[in-house]
């Protein structure tokens, strides 16, 4: 048995190892958030609702990102999904400048999709009668 105040020489090895311990490489991998950011998007506005006839939220415009690899059945239970957490990420701006600004500084590749012309049919209560 050892005094105590007296290191163990096991104890005195480790220790002295944990100080004289390589530094290790830095991987050769970049970090996960680079290769996530260079991931496509899609701006858009949103359509109205076709089963309502509010338009509320129809002047938004959406930044959401594309999969990025195709979803598949769980095994176990058979639901739907994958391990592509973007695609769950939908962020809205108030004009298609203040997105494509956004997707411009976090270096977001984004395609634009234009929102298509209304066309409204417009007719009489009576032209249900004619």
């Amino acid at each position: 048995m050892t005094a105590p105040g007296r290191k163990d020489g096991l104890q005195a090895r480790l220790r002295a190892a944990a100080y004289t311990a390589k530094p290790r490489r830095a991987s050769a991998r970049r970090p996960a958030f680079e290769d996530e950011t260079k991931m496509a998007a899609r701006i858009y506005q949103r359509p109205k609702n076709a089963m309502q006839s509010g338009k509320a939220r129809t002047s938004e415009w959406v930044l959401e990102f594309e999969q990025s690899e195709a979803q598949r059945p769980d095994p176990l239970m058979g639901w739907t999904g994958s391990a592509d957490t973007q695609s769950q990420v939908v962020l809205t701006f108030p004009s298609m400048e203040a997105a494509q600004a956004y997707a411009a500084k976090y270096g977001i590749p984004a395609r634009v999709h234009a929102t298509p012309p209304r066309h409204l049919k417009i007719q009489a209560y009576a032209d249900n009668f004619r």
